[in-house]
Order: C-alpha cells, then sequence, then structure tokens
C-alpha cells in the first residue's frame, strides 16, 4: 500500500504536512508506505529537524508548485513537474494507491477526473462531509460542492455511493438515507427533488427513509444525506461558521467542538477508481495524519470497489 502525497500543498505546508506524516507514523503499524511528493533539499531538511526516523517513506521530488489561485486546467498542463501533477501521475501508473492533498482544490478535481477517471457506470463522482451529530455519532452529507446542478439520476447515485461510505467508514450498519428537501412530505420541493424521490424511494441498493429538512441534519434522523452540491456547499459552510464562532468566542462545548475539521482529515472524492482526499487549504499537522488515515481505511476497506459493485 502507497500513499501519495502533496507536501507542498496548503497554506502551512511543508512543515505542517511533515509533522502530520511525523505523527502519523508514531502511532500507526500498519505497512503502509508514503510517497512525499516536494522539494527534495526542504523536506529532508524539515524530516532531519523533526527526527524522523527513515523507513516507509521515500521523497519524489518536484520543484513546481500549483498555487491556490492558479486556473486549475491550465496550471496541470503547463506544470508537469509540480507535486499535484506528480501525484496524479503516480496514481495513474499504479505507483501510488492513494494520493491526498491540501492544494489547489481545483486541480486536485481536474487531475482526479481526467487522470483516473469514473468508476464504470458513475454519471459524475461526488465529494461528501462527515456531519457531527448531536447524539455524538456522524453522518454524510453529499454532494458539498463538486455538482452544483445535478440531475435526479445522480442523486440516486450519491445514495448509493453515500450508503457505502457509511457502511464501510463510519461503521453504521443499513444507514438511513434522506433527501434533503423544503418539507417532509412526499411531492414536496423543487423539480430536481420531487424528480429523485420516486427513484430514491424504489432503490433496493438503500434504506430510504423519505425527505428531511434543515432542522434534522444535525440530528439522528438520517444517516446519509443527499442533495445537490449547491445546496450542500451552503449546509457545509454554515456548519463550519458553528465551530469558528465558538472557538473564537471561546465556547468550551465538547459537540461544537467535533465540527473541527481536523478531525476528519480532508474530503474524499467518491465515484472514482482510486482514492483522492482533499484537504482544506489551512489544515495542519492534525488534518494532514488524519488525511493519511481516511486515505489508509479506504484502502484497507475497498470501499470505492464496494461501491462499483452496488451500483452495477
Amino acid at each position: 500500500m502507497v500513499i501519495a502525497i502533496d507536501m507542498m500543498g496548503g497554506d502551512f505546508a511543508p512543515l505542517e504536512a511533515v509533522k502530520g506524516v511525523h505523527q502519523f507514523l508514531l502511532q500507526e503499524t500498519s505497512s503502509a508506505n508514503l510517497a512525499l511528493i516536494g522539494d527534495q533539499s526542504i523536506l529532508a531538511q524539515l524530516i532531519s529537524d523533526n527526527n524522523i526516523p527513515p523507513g516507509r517513506f521515500s521523497i519524489i521530488h518536484s520543484d513546481e508548485i500549483i498555487g491556490m489561485h492558479e486556473h486549475p486546467t491550465k496550471a496541470l498542463k503547463e506544470k508537469q513537474r509540480s507535486s499535484i501533477a506528480i501525484g496524479f501521475h503516480l496514481l495513474s501508473s499504479g505507483k501510488a494507491d492513494a494520493f491526498i492533498s491540501a492544494g489547489n482544490t481545483g486541480a486536485m478535481l481536474v487531475g482526479t477526473l481526467f487522470s483516473i477517471k469514473a468508476l464504470e457506470g458513475v454519471l459524475r463522482p461526488t465529494i461528501s462531509s462527515v456531519i457531527p451529530r448531536e447524539n455524538g455519532g456522524t453522518g454524510i452529507l453529499l454532494d458539498v460542492g463538486l455538482n452544483a446542478d445535478c440531475k435526479p439520476e445522480q442523486l440516486n447515485q450519491f445514495a448509493v455511493m453515500g450508503s457505502v461510505y457509511a457502511q464501510l467508514m463510519l461503521g453504521i450498519d443499513r444507514p438511513k438515507v434522506g433527501l434533503v428537501n423544503v418539507g417532509e412530505e412526499e411531492g414536496k420541493g423543487n423539480i430536481l427533488a420531487q424528480a429523485a424521490y420516486p427513484l430514491l424511494k424504489e432503490n433496493k441498493h438503500i434504506n430510504f427513509i423519505g425527505n428531511i429538512e434543515g432542522r434534522d441534519i444535525l440530528m439522528d434522523k438520517a444517516d446519509v444525506m443527499v442533495c445537490d452540491g449547491f445546496a450542500g456547499n451552503i449546509l457545509l459552510k454554515f456548519a463550519e461558521s458553528l465551530y469558528e464562532i465558538s472557538a473564537r468566542e471561546q465556547v468550551k462545548n465538547e459537540y461544537f467542538e467535533r465540527f473541527d475539521f481536523e478531525i476528519y482529515g480532508g474530503t474524499p472524492i467518491l465515484g472514482v477508481a482510486k482514492p483522492v482526499v482533499i484537504g482544506h487549504g489551512i489544515s495542519k499537522a492534525r488534518a494532514f495524519k488524519n488525511m493519511i488515515l481516511v486515505a489508509q481505511k479506504m484502502l484497507e476497506t475497498d470501499v470505492l470497489g464496494k461501491m462499483k459493485e452496488e451500483l452495477q
């Protein structure tokens, strides 16, 4: 198992990426090997400064970086020696089994779609986010931004992929699937919601419970919450603001502290052939460590392979 890591992506890279790798290596006894992509001289010095022992990682030199505000497609085409471009080359050539980065999100999405392709039968890959629940558990919301405009068939596939992820990654047996809507009754909502409802209702691969409303997102009503990326991204950013406000106001609350994105690492792209995990641009060591753990668990559980089976 080889997990490739963009060590140069993110506001606090490469130092925090190196610290995250160190934390992962200290606590993990798995056989995962890490391919650290970045400026070799800088990484070697940081690895030495942080007393990271050799073994279980290698450095792959990259002398270019895709900035956070560069045009994704243009940057990937012109910067073949960038850490992101090299990461996708390793993934597509079979030299890496998973790839993570906290760098340019657009470049990560474009690289995923053009380098490793979608699973057979997948209309559009999706990205999801773990949502902490009031009862101490977690749920999954998807899509959260990759597909602003969706078709009913896409939401139906998101439900299947989200259910597999919830089972294998979150440990939820027979996860409850809810369609995010403006009312609970069947027939509510816009054209997309009205058309998606019967597809979800007839889908034998999921445990569909019907519509859920915004007030249900943080409760225990549904484990997999399905919506288009426009609504999902708004919900996600609103949830993130709860943590930011509580931290700024120094509110000590165990539940609100669970909104810290670093606990969950990053956002996996679902519906593609190999694990790609996208981290927040402000990721620090804890987030990098947890991104690696997410990628490792996805490989160990073969979550993407199970999605392919369910979708076919």
